[in-house]
């Protein structure tokens, strides 16, 4: 069956796209369900064709038994105008067995009727389960369909990132890096280098009183302490 055979499809695409490349498993999805969506259609239509066939045969069975009762009522009534020699007794037992071979001609063509509606009623059953089915199968894969295209998105942005991390030289980045530090030592010891500089460029009176100033300063805060001990002003 050509469905069986694009399903089969499918799932050949869904595992081997990744490796060979030769099929996109979301169409070849998006297709399957395509082609069962028109097959459900079809089977939906033959199935409303064989019903209405079944219903219009069982119509036929009824109006087939209401004219076999006609012709017997008719027989009936030929007999009793036989009786009441309303007509030759020769007449109506002519007219009354013809009546009643119409009727048991309508009677098999009833029996017959009901046959082939009981039939097709039994096939519309086998049809409604097999359409039952195909729904079924339809909604599955339009579910597998939204899981396909998750997969896809995610195998795409794995494939994409594993290529960009390939093409990273490791080397040269840690090389770039070391050279990025060296180049920080060296900004450090150009700043030291600049202090240094700047402390030797002292002369030797900025040395004398810098130490001299700091002196006088401790002996000026000794001697005001000493004078509140001693309660001098």
């Amino acid at each position: 069956m050509n469905i069986l055979r694009r399903l089969f499809r499918i799932g050949k695409a869904e595992a081997h796209a990744a490796i060979d490349g030769l099929e996109d498993p979301i169409k070849m999805t998006e297709q399957g369900i395509r082609e069962m969506k028109e097959q459900l259609e079809k089977s939906v239509h033959a199935m409303a064709q064989v019903k209405a066939l079944a219903i219009r045969r069982k119509n036929e069975k009824n109006s087939l038994l209401n004219k076999a009762e006609e012709y017997q009522n008719k027989a009936v009534l030929l007999i009793q105008k036989g009786a009441k020699e309303e007509i030759s007794i020769e007449e109506s037992d002519r007219l009354a067995k013809e009546a009643l071979k119409l009727k048991e001609q309508a009677t098999q063509d009833a029996n017959i009727a009901d046959a082939e509606s009981s039939k097709l009623e039994n096939d519309v059953e086998k049809m409604q389960v097999n359409i039952n089915s195909l729904k079924t199968s339809i909604a599955k894969w339009e579910g597998e369909l939204k899981t396909l295209r998750a997969r896809v998105q995610v195998s795409q942005a794995t494939q994409d990132i594993n290529k960009k991390m390939t093409q990273i030289d490791a080397d040269s980045t840690i090389s770039m890096l070391e050279k990025m530090k060296d180049k920080v030592l060296q900004q450090e010891a150009i700043a030291d280098a600049y202090g240094e500089i700047a402390n030797a460029s002292k002369s030797i009176d900025d040395e004398i009183n810098s130490v001299v100033d700091t002196t006088e300063n401790k002996a000026d805060d000794a001697l005001k302490k000493l004078k509140e001990q001693l309660n001098i002003n």
